[in-house]
Formats: C-alpha cells, structure tokens, sequence
C-alpha cells in the first residue's frame, strides 16, 4: 500500500485529467498496454476493481494497492508520456509537484530521520515548529520548512546545551552551539570513535552554512528560495544529526545506577 497524502493524490488527479473517469488520453486498451509495459502489472485485473471500473478508479485502486516504489514508477512513467505526447502539460508548476511525488514514492520518505525533528523540553511553541517542520515534509516542500528547521534546531540545541551546563548567550549562534556541545561529547568520553568525531565536527561548519541559508535563502526575509532537491539535502543531513543527538542523549546515565548495598549476611560463614 502506497502512502500518497491526500493533498498528493489530488494534485495528481488535476494533472491526470481524472475526474471523468479518464486518465490522459489513453483509451481502455491503450491504458492497459502503457501499466504493463510500466510495472508488469494488469490494470484489469480484479484486484483494482473499484467504484465504476473506469480507468481513473482503476488507477485510485492501484495507488491503494500497490507499494510505494511501484505507485512511483507508475506516475513518473505517465508524467514522461505527458511530455512526450504534450497532452495535460498546460501547467508547469504542477508538473513540476508531480515529478517531486514520484520522485518521493520511488526513493522512500524524503527525509528518513524526519521523526527526530520532535522537541526536547515542553512547551507548546516548541511542539507547533515542529508540527511545521514535519507539514513542510509531508506536503514536499522541504525549501517552504527551511527556515522553521533552523528555529527549531537553535532550540534544540539551546536545550542540549543547557541540560550539559553550557553557558547559552542570546547571541549564540547555531554552529558555536553544535561546537560547544560536540567538545562536551568529546570531554565526557561519549564519542567513541575518531570518523564520529569528524563527522561531529563537519556538522558544526554545515549548521555555519545553515545560517546563511536561513538568512539568503530561506522565507525568513524576502530571498529567492533555495531549490527542492539542495533543500531536501539539507533536511536529510539536519535530521540524521538530531537523531544522532538523540539517541546520545537517550543513552546518557546508563551505566550510572547505584550499586545495590552488600547484603551483611554475606560475610556469615553459614
């Protein structure tokens, strides 16, 4: 079962031309030729019987039925006979979403850590950025969430820095946070090997980059947005962070249990 969103699978509808029934310009036998050929698969066939039958119901049937890498194939293979036939490509920014929907489907979820993005310390404030972070990436909009990830990381690692005695100024930027945090990884002996390390370290000079793209290229002020593919890459390596981060932090005190006191019979002879 595929996991297309509403808000997806209605923008692809609008582009497939399906509220008729139809799907494009194919006609029944010629719909049935364009999914085998695509995914070896038989529209016909009674697993996606629904509603009327019609080739659009066929096709809401296999969106339902399918896995995601199959759905994805699918529509990339009907967004390419859109360009190639010009039929139902009247609106490019349209096209253009479609293509980011199969590209999702056929590659998995967009940002695979994207569940680390959950607040660290109470507060509604810190629940609702996250909540926007989390709609940027469902609606696939990676560069409309750049800035909101960036607040919510500041925040994050406030509260990191904070739990470990790190002195946190208002001023502070991102990567000085990050930089403060990893040098107590490292002096509390919670980083185990030297390329973890160096990865560390490297996140500190991306959160520096990570600034300048909230401030030029982000809707935090009036910029020309950064593109969908550079912001999706961004959202990746932000969230692989934080969940390391998180998962530090969850292991943090293990180890550190009282020792249970000696039982004084132990020491009896009997």
């Amino acid at each position: 079962m595929s996991d297309l969103t509403l808000i997806e699978k209605t923008k692809l509808e609008k582009l497939l031309q399906m509220g008729g029934g139809y799907v494009l310009d194919f006609s029944n036998r010629g719909f049935a030729a364009f999914v085998v050929e695509s995914t070896g698969k038989d529209i016909y066939d009674s697993t996606y019987d629904c509603g009327s039958g019609s080739k659009a119901n066929r096709l809401r049937a296999f969106w339902t039925e399918e896995a995601n890498h199959l759905v994805g194939k699918l529509i990339s293979d009907l967004l390419g006979h859109i360009r190639n036939s010009g039929f139902g490509a009247g609106d490019p920014a349209l096209l253009e979403e479609c293509r980011r929907i199969a590209e999702r489907l056929r590659h998995g979820a967009p940002v695979q850590d994207i569940d680390a993005i959950s607040p660290n310390s109470g507060g509604r404030d810190f629940e609702v950025l996250a909540k926007a972070v989390k709609d940027a990436i469902e609606r696939n909009e990676p560069e409309a969430g750049l800035d909101r990830l960036h607040t919510f990381v500041v925040k994050y690692m406030r509260v990191l820095c904070e739990k470990h005695g790190i002195t946190v100024a208002e001023d502070k930027p991102l990567h000085a946070l990050v930089g403060e945090y990893v040098k107590r990884l490292k002096k509390d002996g919670r980083i185990e090997s030297e390329m973890t390390e160096r990865i560390l370290k490297s996140t500190i000079s991306t959160m520096e980059a990570f600034n300048r793209v909230r401030n030029r290229q982000s809707f935090a002020h009036d910029n020309p947005v950064l593109n969908y593919d550079e912001s999706l890459l961004i959202f990746n390596h932000v969230a692989s962070a934080i969940r390391f981060m998180g998962v530090v932090e969850d292991h943090t005190g293990e180890g550190e249990q009282e020792e249970p006191e000696a039982n004084i019979c132990d020491d009896l002879p009997f």
